[in-house]
């Protein structure tokens, strides 16, 4: 599972078109590489500008996007070209939707391993394997083992 968590100020994907616009463009990351759809949750979560801080400052001056991404599915095992290509695409997600728009923004990508992942009550089978076909064409979890 790509799970995003889009910190913002009101005022920014304020609106559902924005932020299914967002969630789209972040969900073709992950269709791009074989994963299935239903993978991909991204959660909006606003937060008032005076709990904003950084470097010990109130954040105020343009409106400040801080997204946490964590990839369980999918892992770069710290390979500093993948690393390099992940960030490449993420960069170009966030483009239109918050660089393009002027805001300061922060991302940072966490690895988590898949045996800690079950979705539904279900392990997901293994990356690119034909249960996991299975679950793109269906887009919903099944029993596979």
């Amino acid at each position: 599972m790509p799970l995003w968590i889009v910190y913002h100020p009101p005022n920014t994907f304020d609106t559902h078109e924005a932020k299914e616009a967002f969630a789209g463009d972040v969900t073709n990351i992950y269709l791009r590489t074989g994963l299935p759809a239903f993978y991909v949750v991204v959660k909006f979560i606003s937060v008032d500008p005076s709990n904003v801080f950084v470097g010990g400052k109130l954040k105020t001056d343009k409106p400040f996007i801080r997204i946490v991404i964590d990839h369980i599915a999918f892992h770069s095992n710290d390979d500093t070209v993948m690393n390099k290509r992940t960030t490449a695409v993420v960069d170009a997600a966030l483009k239109p939707h918050v660089a393009d728009k002027g805001y300061d923004w922060e991302y940072h990508i966490d690895e988590t391993p898949r045996g800690l992942w079950k979705i539904n009550g279900f392990a997901p089978p293994p990356f690119k394997s034909e249960a996991e076909k299975q679950w793109v064409k269906d887009n919903k979890p099944s029993a596979w083992e």
